[in-house]
């Protein structure tokens, strides 16, 4: 298998749109995370769960229209999508605030510019679990 198919078959078109889609929605995490650690001073546990909300809600929104789109699971189910999403959501902010508090608390990553690298390195660790679910389990 030459590079070129391997690029053009549709599980690595798909893996790249949701890495693609992941990127965006990893940025809107870093940013808010930002706001809400740095700029509200809101403990970085609590600004965790905050920003992974409205990443969720960017991942979900993009993942359905950009790579699974041609799924026909929840066509016209999108409120049992959503809730389905956000458990697995619910699990991969439970790995986040295990690593966060890891990170920041354990290995000593308290300075604000830490902690976002700390958020940073969070969300790269659970992306992978994230797309695999979707992947494997929710859009099978």
């Amino acid at each position: 298998m030459n590079l070129k198919s391997l690029l053009s078959s549709p599980a690595v078109r798909q893996f790249m749109s949701y890495f693609c889609v992941g990127g965006i929605s990893s940025v809107v995490e870093w940013v808010l995370f930002h706001v809400f650690a740095n700029v509200f001073d809101i403990q970085y546990l609590l600004a965790t769960v905050c920003a992974v909300i409205f990443s969720t809600l960017t991942n979900w929104f993009l993942g359905r229209v950009f790579v699974f789109k041609h799924n026909k699971c929840f066509a016209d189910k999108p409120v049992q999508e959503a809730l389905i999403i956000f458990v697995v959501a619910a699990v991969g902010l439970c790995f986040n605030l295990v690593l966060m508090w890891l990170f920041v608390s354990v290995v000593g990553m308290s300075t604000d510019f830490l902690r976002v690298c700390a958020k940073m390195l969070c969300t790269a660790i659970v992306f992978t679990y994230n797309f695999l679910i979707r992947k494997l389990v929710i859009y099978r």
